[in-house]
């Protein structure tokens, strides 16, 4: 069956923040210039903020810029941060860092506490209001190319086709979107973009991209624990000082705090499991606490862009843009990402609009966006930062973390330029020792109260597939599992995917991998963490995945 096409002027692929952002810009433009201007989103989750999950706390700088009005339209910030708290932690103490030594840029004060998906579906309902299109269900599966090399758009994938690969009596053919533009806002090691960057060679003149990642849960506490706008990170306990990351808890509306452990994806140890850090995190008795009498909500994950400046590759290419965390914006120390990647989405539609205007079909390339980024605050916001993360992969994290406190208070003091640009020590699968060089970690059983297994945790993710599709989760080799993972590093895909999506089973010396493809939250953990980058993720059925209420 042939696949029908639709014509567009600019094609987003993602319905997150940057993607939004960048259609509303279209649209203003298009009405400031009396413009005709067709605009579609295509978003894999099953409806516009399915698939968002983020802390989070919010700079408003971008919305403020992109809607001014957006308290009158009835944007879901409604909780200020009134209290900013950093604890480090010991296996059962807690010291507070004081306030005033941390440097202003870390401040949370202005910024928002709230659901980063409703957030999301607010800018979904304010685009489709000015005339774009979004279709929601329908992931994009394949970047589609002119003779010259140029995007054309992409194609959507089909459905209806069975775990053999055989089309079943239901298959729809994907649809082809073409356009003039397409700007790519998959998000963090988004499929296609990984395949943008590989074509295009963008990452030529910029490092690897390195990444953490996310477990989050949502959690109904007792109303007399509970102050709107409380803001609390953590470091320390449970890592050690080869390992970085950390926790955050923070008090939303409605008497919930969202809590979540942050692990980095260089981490050494292959018996290391990031879901089961979150769990002893939450036992901890400061953070205990404030979690009995209480009831978990929801729980997923997600990878993060952790590379930040160094490893933020060319924007653009013939036919389009990366934008959001699909090119890696992320403020690591600021824990904070939408800002940025609303910001870049505007900056690009603003460029692509320029040049549909001026006639172009594509053959303009959107060179203006990256000299717009460069000159805006995303850079100023990223450069002051530049130095934090390589700094605790480079010393360790004790002493890492005091020299990217002094970096960031140099630059807070106007002298962040005599600081030298450190860099990145090795892509993160890299890093993982072999079984044989590291020690277990005996992680505790979960009670069913504070702590739980994997599990249970996807089934509050809501994570639905259709069993009997390809399994998107694909080996390059499928020997290398057992002989590699398996006997040289202990299977760490066992232990690294926070949804028990890999599986060894039989007896011992006649092992094979079990792929629950079924359990997919869709992190794209194993994509970046595999030993030898032999899992490729790529995109299921549209619709598929997590459905995230309000994470």
């Amino acid at each position: 069956m042939e696949r029908e096409a639709m014509e567009f002027d600019v094609v987003i692929v993602g319905g997150g923040p940057s993607g939004l952002s960048a259609a509303i810009r279209l649209m203003q433009l298009a009405q400031e210039k009396d413009q005709e201007l067709m605009v579609c989103v295509i978003e894999k989750g099953s409806e516009i903020g399915a698939h968002i999950l983020s802390g989070a706390v919010v700079d408003p700088i971008a919305i403020n810029e992109l809607i001014p009005d957006w308290k009158d339209k009835g944007a879901p910030l409604n909780t200020p941060v009134v209290d900013n708290q950093h604890w480090v932690l010991t296996e059962t103490g807690k010291s507070k860092i004081p306030h005033f030594l941390m440097p202003p840029l870390l401040s949370n004060n202005g910024m928002y506490t709230t659901s980063l998906g409703n957030f999301t579906r607010w800018l979904g309902e304010q685009a489709e209001a000015m005339g774009v299109e979004i279709y929601p269900g329908f992931a994009g599966a394949e970047v589609l190319y002119h003779e010259d090399g140029r995007v054309k758009g992409v194609a959507t994938g089909d459905m209806g086709i069975g775990r053999d690969g055989n089309p079943k009596p239901s298959h729809e053919p994907g649809m082809e979107l073409h356009a003039k533009y397409t700007l790519f806002a998959e998000g963090c090691r988004g499929s296609l973009s990984k395949e943008l960057e590989a074509k295009f060679n963008l990452r030529e003149n910029c490092q690897f991209q390195t990444y953490g990642i996310g477990i989050k849960e949502l959690w109904d506490i007792d109303p007399a624990k509970h102050v709107p706008g409380r803001v609390i990170h953590s470091q320390g306990w449970p890592l050690d000082n080869d390992t970085a990351g950390g926790g955050f808890i923070y008090h939303q509306e409605n008497n919930q705090v969202a809590i979540g452990f942050v692990v980095t994806l260089d981490y050494k140890n292959p018996y290391l499991s990031p879901f089961d850090e979150m769990q002893r995190y939450k036992n901890h008795p400061a953070v205990r606490e404030i979690l009995e009498g209480g009831r978990r909500v929801s729980y997923g994950a997600r990878a993060i862009n952790e590379g930040g400046l160094q490893s933020v590759p060319k924007l653009y290419f013939p036919g389009g843009a990366l934008i959001g965390c699909a090119a890696g914006f992320v403020n690591v120390p600021r824990i904070k990402g939408s800002h940025n990647a609303m910001k870049s989405g505007m900056l690009a539609a603003e460029s692509a609009f320029d040049a549909v205007v001026a006639g172009s079909a594509g053959e303009v390339e959107l060179s203006a966006y990256e000299q717009a980024f460069k000159d805006s605050w995303i850079y100023k916001d990223l450069y002051k930062v530049r130095n934090a993360r390589p700094a605790l992969s480079k010393f360790g994290v004790k002493i890492g973390t005091l020299y990217s406190g002094f970096d960031m208070w140099m630059n807070t003091l106007g002298l962040g330029g005599l600081m030298p640009t450190l860099k990145h020590q090795h892509p993160d699968n890299e890093a993982t020792k072999k079984a044989t060089e590291a020690t277990p970690i005996d992680y505790p059983k979960p009670d069913g109260e504070i702590t739980f297994d994997k599990l249970s945790s996807v089934f509050l993710s809501n994570t639905n597939h259709e069993e009997d599709q390809p399994i998107h989760l694909t080996l390059k080799d499928e020997t290398i599992p057992v002989t590699v993972n398996l006997a040289d590093y202990a299977g760490p895909e066992q232990r690294f995917c926070p949804a028990g999506v890999y599986e060894y089973i039989g007896e011992e010396g006649d092992q094979q991998l079990q792929i629950n493809a079924q359990n997919c939250v869709h992190c794209k953990t194993c994509d970046i963490k595999d030993i030898t980058q032999n899992i490729n993720w790529v995109v299921p059925e549209g619709g598929g995945g997590p459905n995230y209420p309000n994470m």
